[in-house]
């Protein structure tokens, strides 16, 4: 698909105090490669990790609470998109810990949390008008693994698989990605299996192949991504091959965080936080092997989120610790390319672009 003089939308999450703008909303111009700032929101304390349905004109977003106790927990956040606004909805504990990725299920019934701080992942109602309802569940994970960041579970981001059938949560405190399903019926999250990553490996972020036969799961700890075949009848994966995100002879210190397949799914995208880069892999989409087509500079320090445009044409890479969002157009070797045009904006961590 490629988009001509079309105008998309960009949410960018962000660590940021309550009393400071936290959530932004960009117009994205298809023909120039640019970002207007079209609204902001101010309220939430570090909402950063996002999550838009566009079907319904909603936007989640996580922000850190406190309990009777004092102690931290984490609320989601529901917004309206209306014309140009973000109008916020309602808000609700969503977590009993502080939460660091929120998702949806495909029918909007239903958000999932992660803790990374915690070592567990929620379960949240929502109302048929799109708003934050009742926390129904919560799953603990335990466990430790042999790095220094492993002294417990760490859960990062829930995914679901293509049919929706299982959700896959790659823990990096345990080396694990836990499957559930969804008991819809009784409101509860119902461990279906795991998968055991190889020690040390940290698994972060998830993506599925379009074909739905593959998985890629990037992992923070030893900078790797393992390709997996999917058995969607069994809701199992097996590995097929682990590849480096970073080039030959770099050893100094880096930490993956995002990974994303094209439209096509003919490349694969990681980012490194550390070589500062994104790394690009050509996906064989009948093997689902990876062939490395080589990396390129985020534009910036601390790349924590990047995102590929609808359309295929650009990238939009966020860096947390230079506070800013850079864009590129992808060439036809996969290749981003810098475009030379970048924003301010302070601690970004989620950059979500969608056509509306």
């Amino acid at each position: 698909m490629t988009l001509h003089n079309e105008k998309l939308t960009v949410f960018i999450g962000s660590y940021a105090e309550a009393s400071a703008s936290g959530v932004y909303r960009y117009e994205f111009d298809t023909t120039e490669g640019t970002l207007t700032l079209l609204n902001q929101a101010s309220g939430l304390k570090n909402p950063t990790f996002l999550n838009v349905d566009v079907a319904n004109r909603r936007l989640y977003a996580i922000a850190e609470g406190v309990d009777a106790e004092g102690a931290k927990v984490g609320d989601s956040v529901a917004f309206s998109i209306e014309g140009s606004g973000l109008t916020e909805l309602n808000r609700k504990l969503a977590i009993t810990a502080p939460s660091c990725h929120i998702q949806r299920d495909a029918n909007s019934e239903f958000v999932l949390l992660c803790s990374y701080h915690g070592g567990r992942i929620s379960l949240v109602s929502l109302t048929k008008n799109g708003e934050i309802g009742e926390l129904l569940d919560i799953q603990q994970h335990e466990g430790t693994g042999p790095h220094p960041n492993q002294n417990q579970p760490h859960p990062h981001s829930t995914n679901f698989s293509p049919d929706g059938k299982y959700i896959f949560v790659p823990d990096l405190g345990i080396d694990r990605i836990v499957a559930y399903t969804l008991d819809k019926e009784n409101c509860k999250l119902v461990r279906h299996g795991e998968t055991v990553v190889h020690p040390g490996a940290g698994p972060r972020h998830m993506t599925f192949h379009p074909n739905g036969q593959f998985a890629f799961v990037i992992n923070e700890l030893d900078s790797t991504i393992i390709a997996y075949r999917y058995d969607a009848e069994k809701g199992a994966l097996e590995t097929l091959q682990t590849v480096s995100t970073l080039p030959e002879g770099y050893t100094e210190a880096n930490g993956c965080a995002e990974i994303a397949i094209s439209e096509d799914g003919r490349f694969l995208y990681g980012s490194n936080r550390g070589h500062d880069s994104l790394v690009v892999f050509a996906v064989d989409g009948e093997s689902g092997q990876l062939t490395l087509v080589g990396h390129v500079s985020t534009e910036g320090k601390h790349p924590r989120h990047f995102a590929l445009v609808p359309g295929g044409q650009f990238a939009i890479t966020v860096n947390k610790d230079t506070n800013n969002a850079a864009v590129f157009r992808i060439a036809e070797s996969g290749m981003p390319v810098y475009t030379g045009y970048s924003i301010e904006i302070a601690g970004p961590v989620c950059v979500i672009p969608v056509q509306l």
